[in-house]
């Protein structure tokens, strides 16, 4: 097919639902900005792929972009891609993606290069690659295809920012931890040092150790991230400039393009909620939004611990007594697979069971932006995912957050200390808890919780309006991207 494309841009995600995600509202954002002049090849893992086309329209959604977007897959080295890998198989692979970008003869290494396949010589050779920030590896990669790297690290600018001060916390002695004392300060991330304490890290630094894969992957980032020739994050200015600040004196060409959902809103075109589009790895249950249609405003609290965390079987009922004893009408997303220990001792009381019937609905997936942005639900109980944070606060729903892992710890602080919009209920899970927090949040503390949302969801939306921070940024970045403004791995 012909291509005449100036430009020619891979994207490359790490192959989990936020990041992909957040990649395909930029690949969109790319190719409907830059007036036909920018094609777009997006590689992720035929894992992640076969999910990708059945539950979500991106098919349908790309396909008026023609032979600009093209969707690859590869490999990742665990075999079968009939299930989805969960969190504990990232590092491995992470680790086959980066032999594989590397070696010279591999497919992922030709779709690098020409974002295409063996044998097919209609597509131009790769302009610019816009990666992970995971993926160390690219940095070399990048380098040796003389071509410009841009980095999207997906998670929140807090918690990469973490990642990226591991070496000076391991320098200065604070990591590993002396003691046991989760509440002493951190002292040793600049911009976060007033409010971090050693339990809002992540979590692997809590039994840190320099020979976890983890770790050896998060200290390859820190030192290869800063050598890209740019660096995009999902936030706006105004969400965390004190932090953003710090992160320039490191990475000076940083977009910031967030809410990148808004954006795409702001810039595309004005999508109603009930057309919106997705790109889910699961089959979303829509039946829940005419439920959602059937309650008062604002008394509904979604529940989700979101796309890879997991509980037990006794966290799941402590949950489930504690939603049910609050009296709230409450919408919980089970993923599948999110349930731990089951198949013994998984009979319900009877309580539970008339509780959900009268004020609850279970389900298994949900077109999140639909569902937060409903004006029925007053309240989020979230696991503190970035993408999940962000959405929360564009529709104006504050949180309660039970983190898990990855940023979620830094970003359940940062929403109850630093924005004052939500309660921060980590390393706790017992019933009177969670029904303490949810009658605090959907009751007695709404208004005020309320009004500062309110504040942060002004903000985000100045920002993707025509002249905020993140609209300029973007055509920044598409104007850089089309005509190779960015200087050259050296």
């Amino acid at each position: 097919m012909e291509n005449d494309h100036r430009t020619h841009v891979v994207i490359f995600p790490l192959p989990l639902q936020g990041p992909i995600n957040c990649m395909l509202s930029l690949a969109e954002l790319i190719l409907s900005l830059s007036q036909a002049t920018i094609s777009v090849t997006f590689i992720t893992t035929d894992a992640a792929t076969s999910r990708l086309t059945r539950h979500s329209d991106v098919g349908a959604r790309f396909a008026k972009y023609g032979p600009r977007f093209s969707l690859q897959s590869v490999p990742d080295g665990l075999g079968p891609d009939d299930y989805l890998r969960g969190a504990d198989q990232i590092g491995d692979v992470t680790d086959y993606l980066a032999t594989q970008a590397l070696d010279a003869g591999s497919r992922l290494r030709a779709m690098l290069t020409h974002g295409s396949l063996w044998g097919q010589s209609d597509r131009r050779p790769v302009t610019c690659i816009i990666a992970d920030g995971f993926f160390w590896f690219m940095v070399d990669v990048a380098k040796e295809l003389r071509v410009p790297l841009v980095y999207f690290d997906t998670i929140s600018p807090g918690g990469l920012w973490t990642f990226l001060c591991v070496p000076r916390m391991v320098q200065l002695g604070e990591l590993p931890f002396r003691g046991n004392d989760l509440d002493a300060q951190v002292t040793s991330v600049p911009g976060m040092e007033g409010y971090l304490r050693r339990r809002d890290l992540p979590s692997f630094c809590r039994t840190y150790d320099p020979n976890n894969q983890f770790i050896l992957h998060i200290s390859k980032e820190a030192v290869y991230y800063p050598r890209a020739q740019g660096h995009i994050l999902n936030t706006f200015d105004d969400l965390e400039a004190p932090l953003l600040s710090h992160m320039r004196d490191l990475c000076p060409n940083l977009y910031t393009i967030g809410p990148l959902h808004s954006l795409i809103r702001a810039k595309v075109e004005p999508i109603a909620s009930k057309n919106a589009s997705s790109s889910s790895l699961w089959e979303e249950d829509r039946s829940c939004l005419a439920w959602l249609d059937a309650q008062p405003s604002k008394s509904v609290l979604y529940v989700s611990i979101g796309s890879l965390a997991v509980m037990t079987r006794h966290q799941l009922m402590e949950f489930w007594h504690g939603l049910v004893h609050s009296k709230s009408q409450f919408l919980w997303v089970r993923r599948p697979g999110s349930i731990i220990e089951t198949g013994h001792d998984d009979e319900v009381p009877m309580e539970l069971e008339e509780g959900t019937r009268e004020r609850g609905r279970l389900v298994s997936w949900v077109p999140q932006e639909e569902v937060l942005a409903h004006q029925a639900i007053g309240g989020f109980l979230t696991h503190s995912g970035w993408n999940s944070t962000l959405e929360s606060i564009v529709a104006g729903v504050p949180m309660i957050c039970w983190p898990c892992f990855v940023d979620q710890q830094v970003n359940s602080r940062t929403v109850s200390e630093v924005w004052g919009v939500g309660l921060d209920m980590k390393d706790t899970c017992d019933r009177v808890t969670i029904e303490k927090m949810i009658r605090e949040l959907m009751g007695d503390q709404r208004e005020r919780f309320a009004a500062k949302m309110d504040n942060l969801t002004k903000l985000a939306a100045k920002a993707v309006d025509k002249g905020g921070t993140s609209y300029c940024n973007l055509d920044r970045l598409i104007d850089d991207i089309q005509f190779n403004r960015f200087p050259m791995p050296s």
